[in-house]
């Protein structure tokens, strides 16, 4: 699987199908797994925080989730093979599970939402063994952490925005060896709660639009995506021939 380097950062270079093979492998051969996947928003507030930007830079595999960052591979010189998405990337492994009787666990979003994930996981994936599911919004983390310790998952999903479900995953990577993935809104997604376009909006790589237009509070955060497209243009002319 191919690395290339974009704006300092690692980025996996795959086919989702590729990805996925590569997860299942390490999930075979018990290997500790931490995915962070970045969009321009991540990518712009590791470059103002050197420790973020550390501590992302350790992850075993760093995905190109926003189209933005297929966008800078491609003027950069250094081509990313296609989107792996955090969502994508978490369907994929509930199937896993499904098929091979994992221990899962699932920590953020509201409360109304990680119960709505746990009804539908026993209805849907009923193979799936729920070692723990915690909601966002607990006043400390260490009734999970004490879960983890206990259940010992092969799965921990954290979907607590991003950089808190990072530095989570961080400090808590050795309680268990799992593949640890950090998914932001996902939770909302796969229980409903927040719709992701349809399916022709997302292979037009217009997703972000949709998003923005669907909630607008969301503004805020896009500004990034002007930010991190100067950042890429600045670079592009720093790597040009003088």
């Amino acid at each position: 699987m191919k690395i290339q380097k974009i704006l300092n950062f690692n980025f996996v270079s795959a086919t989702n199908q590729e990805f996925d093979s590569v997860l299942v492998k390490r999930l075979e051969d018990r290997q500790n797994t931490f995915v962070v996947t970045a969009n321009p928003e991540i990518v712009m507030y590791a470059r103002s925080h050197p420790e973020f930007a550390k501590l992302i830079s350790k992850s075993t595999y760093l995905t190109p989730d926003g189209i933005g960052i297929i966008y800078a591979g491609k003027q950069l010189k250094t081509p990313l093979n296609e989107r792996i998405t955090g969502y994508d990337t978490f369907l994929y492994l509930l199937q896993v599970a499904q098929e091979k009787h994992l221990k899962v666990l699932f920590y953020g979003a509201k409360p109304e939402v990680i119960a709505a994930l746990e009804q539908k996981i026993k209805t849907e994936y009923p193979n799936i063994q729920i070692a723990g599911a915690f909601d966002g919004y607990l006043s400390d983390s260490t009734p999970v952490i004490e879960c983890i310790k206990n259940t010992q998952p092969e799965l921990v999903f954290v979907a607590l925005g991003s950089p808190k479900q990072e530095e989570f995953i961080d400090q808590n990577l050795t309680l268990t060896t799992a593949i640890w993935l950090g998914i932001g809104g996902s939770f909302d997604a796969f229980t409903g709660k927040v719709k992701r376009a349809p399916k022709i909006i997302q292979k037009i790589n217009l997703e972000w639009l949709y998003r923005l237009v669907t909630n607008p509070r969301r503004f805020k955060r896009y500004l990034a995506i002007p930010r991190f497209m100067r950042v890429v243009k600045q670079a592009k002319r720093d790597a040009a021939p003088k």
